[in-house]
């Protein structure tokens, strides 16, 4: 085998271990972050010879389309930044109903509470009023 490989012209390579034939269960995206995007647009805009562009590029295994897509980020993360309204935010709508329903059932549970008591005060004088009008009714004798 050596021999043969010598006749080639191709060194001989010491045996290398079996590779794994199992295929990955699934490949993974590749995540960059924010401060990572920021510092290669950074170079790339840089980047004025001929061929540098490509050499970075090459250098961190990214694409065109990768500058592109992370320059509209960039531009629309300025935008954003730049249109964003001074002052108090607009009240949520959902948050408004929600405390004013909080505050009509406070008021209504009052209210509640407030004929409670005058039903319980009713009751009381009405009573007062049968046993007064029971112990001044004379009686009447029955014949």
């Amino acid at each position: 085998m050596e021999g043969e490989a010598a006749l080639r012209g191709v060194a001989p390579t010491p045996k290398t271990p079996k590779r794994s034939v199992e295929v990955p269960p699934r490949a993974q995206r590749r995540q960059f972050t924010a401060a990572y995007k920021q510092e290669i647009l950074e170079e790339a805009d840089r980047c004025t010879v001929p061929g540098e562009l490509g050499a970075l590029l090459r250098r961190e295994g990214l694409y065109t389309s990768h500058l592109s897509k992370w320059r509209r980020q960039r531009d629309a993360a300025i935008e954003a930044a730049l249109n964003q309204k001074r002052g108090r935010k607009p009240a949520d709508p959902l948050n408004v109903e929600v405390n004013r329903l909080r505050r009509e059932n406070a008021r209504l549970q009052q209210d509640l509470a407030q004929a409670e008591k005058v039903i319980e005060v009713q009751g009381k004088v009405s009573e007062l009023l049968r046993d007064l009008s029971l112990k001044s009714s004379p009686e009447k004798p029955t014949s």
